[in-house]
């Protein structure tokens, strides 16, 4: 959201960025002030905001496409997942990002010195053959969510390993009857031991072992 003032600035009477406005109530459309301002308060109640999630999904588009911002991953993520893909596993994507914002994150995805033929990033988003967020999919933390998913993929529940950092999301998942890790990363919220107890854990994705024709993964970025 740093880029937001500059970007109200030169974009607020395009037509390109019309529809982002409008979906805002119409007091936050008064002026470019007040929109900012309306944003900062959602932002700061962590609310989900449809408008607001839409929003950032532009902000990150136009960052991305001008090459200001670059997809950052662990080292062992992209080479498992071309793995997992090579191996004939199906690859999902479900996150509180809208599915604009997902494929900008895959397209984007910054790689080392000398790989990718020299170019800085990557593009993952063909590795994936599906991405649902909240509006096609559902609340993160309810089990319904995932059982759409599963018949959206024509997968029994229990074919899918869900991996993820968040437990609740954890916990839907396995209510859901799929298999789920808990991926825990540096950076991440710190876990209880109850957390220890209940789930299994895992700290990179080359912990993950997997049995072809058993599981299909659905990952959280």
């Amino acid at each position: 959201m740093n880029s937001l003032p500059s970007v109200l600035e030169q974009q607020w009477h395009s037509a390109e960025f019309l529809p982002y406005k409008s979906a805002f109530p119409s007091e936050a459309q008064a002026s470019s002030a007040a929109l900012l301002e309306h944003v900062r308060r959602l932002s700061a109640s962590d609310v989900k905001d449809p408008a607001l999630k839409k929003l950032q999904g532009f902000l990150w588009r136009t960052g991305y496409e001008g090459g200001f911002i670059v997809t950052p991953l662990f080292p062992d993520v992209s080479p498992r997942l071309k793995q997992w893909k090579d191996e004939g596993l199906r690859l999902a994507i479900f996150s509180s990002g809208s599915v604009e914002a997902q494929k900008l994150f895959s397209k984007f995805v910054g790689v080392k010195e000398g790989e990718a033929g020299g170019r800085k990033t990557e593009d993952l988003n063909p590795l994936f053959e599906a991405n649902y967020d909240t509006v096609n999919a559902g609340p993160k933390m309810e089990k319904e969510s995932y059982e759409l998913i599963a018949k959206e993929m024509g997968l029994e529940v229990g074919e899918i390993l869900f991996l993820s950092d968040n437990v609740k999301e954890i916990q839907a998942a396995k209510k859901a009857g799929m298999q789920a890790l808990l991926v825990d990363r540096p950076g991440n919220a710190p876990l209880t031991q109850e957390d220890l107890k209940t789930h299994t854990l895992v700290k990179s994705l080359d912990e993950v072992k997997i049995v072809p024709n058993i599981a299909d993964v659905l990952m959280k970025p």
